[in-house]
């Protein structure tokens, strides 16, 4: 490659953020802002400041690894790729196709999504595929999906934001998770608007707020429908927007005023004034916005969680009008593009639903397969794990470490160690690759195109920029290469624009319509929002606002959801009398696979660690600094303690990035949402102890 910089994007979270990237003559990147790109304006994070270093050969796999006597040891890519194909063909033959599993991430590009899809239900035949996606923002999809008829993370741009009369942010620490983002909300206030924030915790984000609401874990439904019953009490309901727009007011409204505030008060713990100012503050101004993130949507009742947030718009008359509406914040850095062209359960490109007869004809045609040899749906993201080593046999595993990042996570380290093959495909030898009896070391953002599609809904085209070491391959080229092996030589191409093009044919007509959108497009527009069908005589522009003159449902309406507080899946008791909560840090992401191995960001977090309210501390004898467990009915964690008053007394928080003693998830309760099928990652009941050391 030229040593020239390429404009592309930031490897993390759904901002997608834009940068551009210069090799320098002693062989590293550089990272230099770039201004053009309106998301983050040149401001990156140190996460996207040092995301070149983990392109290194010191911290990344260099070399396929294959399992010889219980080492993972180095190997030719012919033999690597011969044991997977191996692997899979011994599973099919022996216990059927759906024995073999695939497990995707969100942070794959959509032309790898796109292809992982495509491979589990045509060349391996299987149902049994899903992604950590399902841990993002699924349940916010589900309650957009029966409330609008369309799921897209928000259905405005971030520059909205700042023009908005008021913003509730609920369970959002944008502050350290998407730190560029901030700025929206400093400009929202700098303009004369109001922020919001919901969160048991006091984090940087609530320190920016006019309003921080401190609810229980957990109790998120119960005050959004507080919220409802106010709005009706005090006749700040938009009737006429109701009306014309909505269908479903009445059984939602009935549901919300059993929900008085005194009641909602003695769930959530948050104040009745309170409640009323946030009424006050929301409905005052022409324009306010809910957003959401992982906070109400990681709960076994996530799904009406949103829903009843929603509600909150629709009964305001806030969906659907400018710089208004209800939007999630999405997390992973193309959790919107994996789940939309087919890495999801029940999911086929263009986010057209797998059970779906025309659906399937549509997508089998551009496949060239008959429609009956597609699987039907499988298993969500959890229950795929918690069925390995029984149902599933072997599992072909892309850029995901569920060993660290799923719920109840020592439980599904077993099951991944009880699988008969495990193959997994990423850059870094990750917890869960660790496990695997074949590694290959694949591509990462800088050395290779594709497209992502960001929080916004707006696609973008990540650009190569350097040329990945000799001895690694590209996913796609993974996936070619199995394919043949496995007796399907045609379909599975390597060069991602030609599987773009094809994605582009399998989306037409579907709600994630990317037909209209091309690479040059990408390339010229700084990104193209979907859905962006073509057109006969005029390129479609894309669709920058959703709902503006009608909801994506058959008649128009959007659908309101009556919904009702229920506890979560495991209050408090005697013997578990705390509640946890889980989350992230800024210098580190997600499993911290990555980030784990930058020297400066571990400088800048360098372990887990315990944040408790100094009430409790005192009860423990513990001092800043000193090792506590916190135990659950799943197992026990052990790290320093955070004294801080920034936490509701009854709570604990742990973020989630590391392996070991400090595993946070070796906690969480793996209770599924029954619409989302999203685990309670959350809020679950524990005790802490002192340790003594």
């Amino acid at each position: 490659m030229q040593n020239t910089a390429t404009p592309t994007h930031c490897p993390y979270c759904a901002l997608q953020c834009g940068m551009n990237l210069t090799p320098a003559p002693d062989g590293t990147v550089e990272v230099s802002e770039r201004a053009d790109f309106p998301v983050n304006r040149g401001a990156l994070c140190g996460k996207g400041r040092t995301a070149p270093a983990v392109l290194s050969s010191r911290v990344r796999l260099t070399s396929p690894l294959v399992r010889s006597g219980g080492t993972l040891v180095p190997a030719g890519w012919d033999e690597a790729l011969d044991r997977i194909a191996e692997g899979l063909s011994r599973t099919r033959a022996e216990h059927g196709p759906d024995a073999c599993g695939v497990f995707g991430g969100g942070g794959l590009t959509n032309e790898k999504a796109y292809t992982l899809g495509k491979f589990a239900r045509v060349v391996l035949g299987t149902s049994q595929i899903d992604y950590n996606g399902r841990f993002c923002m699924s349940s916010a999809a589900a309650g957009g999906m029966k409330a609008f008829g369309l799921d897209r993370g928000l259905p405005f741009p971030l520059e909205d934001i700042p023009k908005s009369g008021c913003v509730i942010l609920v369970g959002s620490n944008l502050a350290e998770t998407m730190p560029p983002a901030l700025r929206f909300f400093t400009e929202l206030r700098e303009n004369g608007g109001t922020l919001i924030v919901i969160d048991p915790r006091r984090t940087k984000t609530a320190e920016q707020a006019d309003l921080h609401l401190m609810p229980r874990p957990g109790t998120d439904l119960a005050l959004a429908l507080g919220l409802l019953h106010l709005v009706v009490a005090e006749g700040l309901v938009d009737e006429e927007y109701v009306r014309e727009r909505t269908a479903g007011w009445e059984d939602a409204r009935a549901a919300a005023m059993a929900h008085w505030p005194e009641y909602v008060e003695r769930i959530t713990g948050v104040p009745v004034p309170q409640l009323r100012e946030t009424v006050r503050m929301f409905c005052e101004p022409e324009s306010a916005m809910v957003l959401t993130a992982r906070g109400p949507e990681q709960q076994s009742k996530g799904t009406d969680t949103v829903s009843a947030w929603i509600n909150l718009c629709l009964a305001t008359g806030r969906a659907g009008r400018p710089f208004s509406g209800y939007g999630c914040l999405t997390g992973q850095g193309n959790g919107q593009g994996g789940r939309e062209h087919g890495q999801k359960a029940d999911q086929l490109p263009g986010y057209r639903k797998l059970d779906d007869p025309a659906a399937r004809a549509h997508v089998a045609e551009v496949w060239g397969v008959d429609p009956d040899s597609l699987p039907g749906p499988g298993r969500s993201a959890y229950e795929l794990l918690d069925a390995l080593g029984t149902d599933i046999k072997s599992l072909l595993l892309m850029g995901s470490n569920p060993v660290v990042s799923a719920p109840h996570a020592a439980h599904i380290e077993e099951r991944i160690k009880s699988l008969d093959f495990l193959a997994v495909c990423d850059v870094v030898l990750s917890e869960t690759a660790a496990l695997a009896d074949v590694v290959l070391p694949v591509t990462q953002w800088a050395e290779e195109t594709g497209t992502t599609t960001n929080l916004e809904g707006r696609v973008l085209l990540r650009r190569q920029a350097i040329t990945p070491p000799d001895g690694i391959r590209s996913d796609l080229e993974v996936m070619h290469e199995l394919a043949d092996r496995l007796g399907v030589e045609k379909g599975f191409p390597t060069d991602p624009e030609e599987v773009f093009e094809e994605l582009r044919r399998a989306s037409a007509g579907g709600p994630a319509d990317y037909s209209g959108i091309t690479y040059r497009r990408l390339a010229e527009e700084n990104g193209v929002f979907w859905p962006c069908p073509t057109e006969a005589t005029v390129v479609h522009p894309g669709t920058p606002r959703l709902f503006q003159d009608r909801f994506a449902t058959p008649d128009g309406r959007a659908r309101f959801v009556p919904v009702s507080h229920r506890a979560i899946a495991e209050e408090p008791d005697e013997e578990y009398p705390v509640l946890l909560t889980t989350g992230r840090v800024v210098a580190q992401y997600q499993s911290g696979a990555q980030t784990r191995r930058v020297d400066e960001l571990n400088a800048a977090a360098p372990g887990p660690f315990v944040e408790l309210h100094p009430r409790l501390a005192e009860r423990l004898g513990a001092a800043e600094g000193d090792p506590v467990a916190v135990v659950s009915r799943r197992g026990r964690a052990v790290a320093p303690a955070r004294i801080t008053l920034g936490i509701r007394p009854d709570t604990v928080f742990m973020p989630f990035h590391w392996y070991g003693e400090g595993r946070a998830n070796t906690l969480t309760n793996p209770a599924l949402d029954p619409t989302s099928r999203m685990p309670e990652f959350k809020a679950c009941a524990v005790r802490v102890e002192a340790v003594e050391r």
